[in-house]
Order: structure tokens, then C-alpha cells, then sequence
């Protein structure tokens, strides 16, 4: 394709469009990496759901469909102390649905459980060596760090304030993922717990790009080629999609969330922290509107999300978190490949005439 107006994305991570598509937890399997993969973007995949098994599972089927650059993508956060206190009220709180559902309240809670990157993930990169490995709530421990970096594997990490991105670069990140209020999924703030911090893609990626000398990846609230241009236009030298490909045939969604997805508002979706214990956007569902999509009472991430499986198991719909960003209504029904190249063409057309 034609010369973008920066390349700077594009020579550090060895692709061909300025696209990284997000490595979304339990939507993304290895079809959708090859896919994006193979029409030029950089392909990512998700660790933070899946056991090391699991994981080297998917990276080998990624590594024999596709020689293209590879993301990996792994959870930094840490493990919350046991609070078997906060635990019970959390369920309590729940017991009338489970009562009206039909669920089982008294046999013992599952476990919601999101791995943290640790010295066992860091082997599975030693051993596959993806081009990139990026990292969401922070960065892990200085050694650990530099054992993906003896990889040369090129680092990103999402920030969602400037603070953020200044403490990401000053350890070591290639470049910054510029995560705006209206993404879909978790938060990437690590710094603070105060959600008034966060700003919106507009406002938050030339700040960025102003306060660091790395690339920054333009994230939050893009699903077409007007995005990708806008966030030329700030100063980013590439976009982070997640939302739209979860529109794709290779996307792993439930059926619930595929409706939903579908037939909803841009207007209604929020952050909630009900299903993980940490704010992430979502569809609003039952659960969200009748407990307030923020409610003190749900244990910290990643534990909050055990007391709603059998609830879930029962009404999929109104107890899953069904994630999605404020540009879902941009969305199309394409297949990944489809979709990457034609944001592409559309992305350069509307470039030329700038």
C-alpha cells in the first residue's frame, strides 16, 4: 500500500498497516491473529484467560498458520490478599438472584481467575519469541522484564493518563498505547484506581504523544477509517481496534453477546467493575442496571466474577460481561481480513485528501 503519513510503527514492529488488533480475552483465538496477521496488521493473542497449556496450544497454531509478526498479550496486575468477608457480602448481595434463577447458593463458589504474567508466561515467550509482547495494567518486575526484552521482542503497554505513559517509556516500553475513555474491555490504569482520571482518545493521545519520544498507538473508540485518520491527525502513529473485530466471524462471542452487539445503543454501554472487580466497558445488562454497573461491594480483580458464573450459567445475557466500546454502532459484518484491508484503503483514500 501507499506510504503513511508515519512509519514509525510500521519499521519497530515489522508490519504493513499502521492496525493492531486487540488482544481481547476470550474473543480472540489464533483465526482471528492469522487473519489480521495475514492482511497486514499485527496480530495479537491474548494470555491473561488461558493456562500455559492452553497458551502454547494457540501459539503453536498461530506460529504454523502465519510467519507474520505476533503480539502476545499478558496481564501485570497483582493477586488480591484473601478477604473471605468481602467474599460473603458479595454473594449475599447476590442471593436473590440466585434464588429467582434457580441456581445453587449454597455449593461453593467458582473461581474467576485472570493469570498475571509471571516466570512460567515468561518461559512460553522465551520459547515462541513473539516479535512483540505488550502488557496491560503496568509492566511486569524489572527481571522478568528484561528476559522478554533478551528476546528482542519489541514491549508496549497501555496508559490511560500521561502519568502513565511517562512511568511506561521511562521503563523501557518501544511504544505507548494511548487507551481513551471510550475503549471496550478493561481499563489499562495502573497508577490510580480514581476513574475521574480517565480521558477520552481525543483529548489524551496528543498529550501523550507530546510527553514521550516513542510511538504512541491511538486506542479507544476507532472502528472505521475516519478514526484511523483522527488519530494521525493527534499525532499517533498507528490504531489499536478491539470493538469492531468483535463483529467478525473469527471473534469467539457468545451468542448473548452477539445479539447484543448488534442491537444496541452506543449510549449504553459503562464501566462497570461487577464481573472482574476492575472498571471495564461493557453492554449494560440486567446485573449492571438493578446493582449500579460500579458497586463497592465486588471483590477486588480478578475474584468479583466466581459468584456470577452460576448466574450467568442460567441467563447469559443479563449476568455476562459483554464487553464493547462507544463505537460499536461504526461496526460491520466482515471478516477480519475483509475488515483490515478495507479500513486500510479507506484509511489512505481519505489521507490523500487531507
Amino acid at each position: 500500500m501507499s506510504t503513511w503519513p508515519d512509519t514509525r510503527i510500521l519499521d519497530l514492529l515489522g508490519i504493513q498497516l499502521p492496525i493492531i488488533q486487540a488482544p481481547m480475552a476470550g474473543a480472540t483465538g489464533p483465526a482471528m491473529v492469522i487473519a489480521a496477521s495475514a492482511a497486514g496488521a499485527l496480530g495479537s493473542m491474548p494470555a491473561a484467560a488461558l493456562s500455559l497449556e492452553q497458551l502454547r496450544a494457540a501459539l503453536t497454531t498461530i506460529r504454523q498458520g502465519s510467519t507474520r509478526p505476533l503480539n502476545v498479550n499478558f496481564f501485570c496486575h497483582q493477586p488480591p490478599p484473601a478477604d473471605a468477608e468481602r467474599d460473603r457480602q458479595w454473594k449475599n448481595l447476590l442471593e436473590p438472584y440466585y434464588r429467582e434463577l434457580g441456581a445453587d447458593f449454597d455449593a461453593p463458589t467458582p473461581v474467576s481467575n485472570r493469570a498475571p504474567f509471571n516466570i512460567g508466561a515468561c518461559e512460553v515467550v522465551e520459547e515462541f519469541r513473539p516479535e512483540v509482547v505488550s502488557f496491560h495494567f503496568g509492566l511486569p518486575e524489572k527481571s522478568l522484564l528484561d528476559r522478554v526484552k533478551a528476546t528482542g521482542a519489541k514491549v508496549l503497554s497501555t496508559a490511560t493518563t500521561v502519568e502513565e505513559a511517562i512511568w511506561l517509556e521511562q521503563r523501557g516500553c518501544d511504544a505507548i498505547i494511548a487507551m481513551g475513555y471510550e475503549a471496550g474491555g478493561h481499563r489499562g490504569m495502573f497508577l490510580t484506581e480514581d476513574l475521574s482520571s480517565q480521558i477520552g482518545t481525543l483529548a489524551l493521545v496528543p498529550q501523550i504523544v507530546d510527553a514521550v519520544s516513542v510511538p504512541v498507538i491511538a486506542a479507544g473508540g476507532i472502528a472505521d477509517a475516519r478514526g484511523i485518520v483522527a488519530a494521525f491527525a493527534l499525532g499517533a502513529s498507528a490504531v489499536q481496534i478491539g470493538t469492531a473485530y468483535l463483529f467478525t466471524p473469527e471473534a469467539k462471542v457468545t451468542p448473548s453477546h452477539h445479539h447484543a452487539l448488534r442491537n444496541t445503543q452506543a449510549s449504553d454501554t459503562a464501566l462497570t467493575n461487577l464481573f472482574t472487580g476492575r472498571p471495564a466497558r461493557g453492554i449494560i445488562n440486567r446485573v449492571m442496571r438493578e446493582l449500579g454497573p460500579i458497586n463497592l461491594s465486588a471483590p477486588a480483580f480478578p475474584l468479583s466474577g466466581g459468584a456470577l458464573m452460576p448466574l450467568k450459567a442460567k441467563d447469559e445475557a443479563g449476568f455476562s460481561n459483554l464487553w464493547s466500546g462507544q463505537a460499536l454502532r461504526l461496526c460491520k459484518d466482515l471478516s477480519t481480513y475483509e475488515f483490515t484491508r478495507t479500513l486500510a484503503v479507506q484509511a489512505l483514500e481519505q489521507l490523500k485528501r487531507t
